[in-house]
């Protein structure tokens, strides 16, 4: 079979249905989403959101932060923990230029704040 002529060229929704209403958040609705693979299976995927086009976005991205996460995962928390001696390397760097030590307080903020929208995704993606 050639890639024109296969149907299953890529990942694609193939059916959404409302199920109903999410009994934990108002305003937003759980939908069965059919997806076909590559290889040709198909298997279905609860999804939630305000609408069809809400859940099957937050469907995509919720896989796309179960691929990141495989990959951090296999990579020990490398990229974390660069992240760390960036931020905490050029706080480092600026006190001493500046011989002032509110940077210092710079640097956690800024840690905290990558907490904080990590948090706030992983709500964003667990509504339902």
């Amino acid at each position: 079979m050639t890639k024109q002529n296969n149907k299953f060229d890529r990942r694609r929704a193939l059916e959404c249905k409302l199920i109903g209403p999410s009994k934990t958040h108002k305003g937003y609705y759980k939908y069965d989403i059919t997806i076909g693979e590559r290889d040709g299976s198909i298997h279905k995927e609860p999804a939630y959101g305000k609408d069809m086009q809400d859940a099957i976005s937050r469907l995509i991205n919720k896989e796309i932060t179960n691929k990141v996460e495989k990959t951090l995962a296999n990579t020990n928390s490398i990229i974390f923990i660069l992240l760390w001696v960036v931020i905490m390397g050029s706080t480092a760097v600026i006190t001493t230029t500046h011989n002032s030590p509110i940077f210092i307080l710079f640097s956690f903020a800024g840690l905290l704040l990558l907490s904080l929208l990590s948090f706030i995704w992983y709500k964003y993606l667990d509504k339902g």
